[in-house]
């Protein structure tokens, strides 16, 4: 009796005043026990309420209802579809739409749309794989920086894929410690690709030194990038680093120089096609020979065969305790097998960038010391 004097009612009153009653109807119906005759009348109303021609009554609605798990399923789809001022709503809060109406959302919504689909309180791993796959760049920052997004490292991928060269996108992903260390390498070459094309470097050193400089810089960072990736996802990496062509004997010899003899151990497993069990108990003890025999079968050329092995068991006695050493003494010792500072050609050269990096970077960290002191 009461909806029906109501829907008599909304035919005269003011916007404001049918705002106000849609909004009590809608409450009403969610937060009460009605008799279910009244409850049909009121989803009746609340329905004909959505051909209202005013968008604040329909946004009063979508106010009252967008959180409800108990709303009109039919009223909050009509809602999620209306004008954006009013979709918003629903579309950031409502538990009721699902996956498929979200996707639905993502692939045909504006950059809006996307962005308050992606900050919803949850997103799970298969609406934050549509937004990876054809979210705009401001819909994946968003997803990216939203804790209660479920992302699969494929999603991670194919955001880096997409709009690892923006600003926006790569900084949100950096920051996010969930993101698979492959990824992390890809954002770096993508940023190296970006700094490389800058007009400003290319005028400055010429687009050979550019990318010969860079291209140093981001093995460099690579090495770095190693500290922080998880023993899990080293295989991911490497296999990612085989298939760009970055898997190279100077990776190889920069990672042993500083010390990563686990991310070393995980390359030869992957190289060498030899167990994880086997090629852990010869980098921890193995005799030269078998670990010789593991470089070849690794396929590392037998000229830098000595010079890792100096260097291994250099970090075998830090390992153990009876040595206190670092990269810049690490690599310096390595040069000695070499012939020292006169020795010459390409094998030689790499490792005195490595030793002259290394005396730069203490250098470095000493005045700021003095300075701090």
């Amino acid at each position: 009796m009461v909806v029906s004097h109501f829907l008599k009612w909304i035919d005269t009153a003011r916007v404001s005043e049918r705002a106000a009653a849609a909004s009590a109807l809608a409450r009403a119906y969610i937060n009460s026990d009605l008799p279910f005759e009244d409850r049909c009348a009121a989803e009746a109303a609340l329905t004909l309420l959505l051909d209202d021609a005013s968008a604040k009554v329909r946004l009063a609605l979508a106010e009252a209802l967008s959180m409800s798990h108990h709303a009109p399923p039919q009223v909050i789809s009509a809602l999620a579809a209306d004008q954006p001022e009013v979709a918003a709503l629903v579309l950031a809060r409502s538990p009721l739409l699902t996956d498929a109406d979200l996707v639905e959302r993502v692939a045909c919504g504006q950059k809006a749309t996307q962005k308050l689909i992606a900050n919803r309180p949850v997103v799970s791993m298969s609406l934050a794989a549509a937004i990876a796959e054809i979210g705009e760049p401001e819909a994946c920052a968003v997803l990216v920086g939203n804790s209660g997004a479920e992302i699969a490292s494929l999603s991670f991928r194919r955001m880096a894929e997409r709009h690892g060269h923006l600003p926006l996108v790569r900084e949100a992903l950096i920051a996010d410690r969930r993101l698979p260390a492959d990824c992390r390498h890809m954002l770096l070459v993508k940023l190296g690709e970006t700094l490389k094309g800058s007009p400003l470097v290319l005028a400055m050193m010429g687009a050979a030194r550019a990318d010969r400089v860079m291209r140093d810089a981001c093995v460099k960072a690579s090495v770095t990038l190693i500290e922080g990736t998880r023993m899990e996802e080293h295989a991911a990496l490497i296999e990612h680093l085989r298939l760009r062509g970055d898997l190279t004997a100077s990776f190889i010899i920069r990672t042993i120089a500083h010390g990563k003899v686990d991310f070393f151990g995980s390359m030869l497993v992957a190289l060498a096609q030899q167990s994880e069990q086997r090629v852990t108990a010869l980098l921890a003890g193995g005799h030269d020979v078998a670990l010789q025999a593991l470089f070849r079968s690794a396929g590392l050329a037998p000229a830098t065969h000595a010079i890792i092995l100096r260097a291994l068991k250099i970090w075998r006695e830090v390992a153990n305790g009876r040595r206190v050493a670092g990269v810049q003494e690490v690599s310096w010792l390595m040069l000695k097998e070499l012939g020292g500072q006169s020795a010459e050609g390409d094998l030689a050269g790499l490792v005195k960038s490595i030793h002259l990096d290394a005396l730069r970077e203490n250098a470095r960290g000493h005045a700021l010391a003095i300075a701090a002191a």
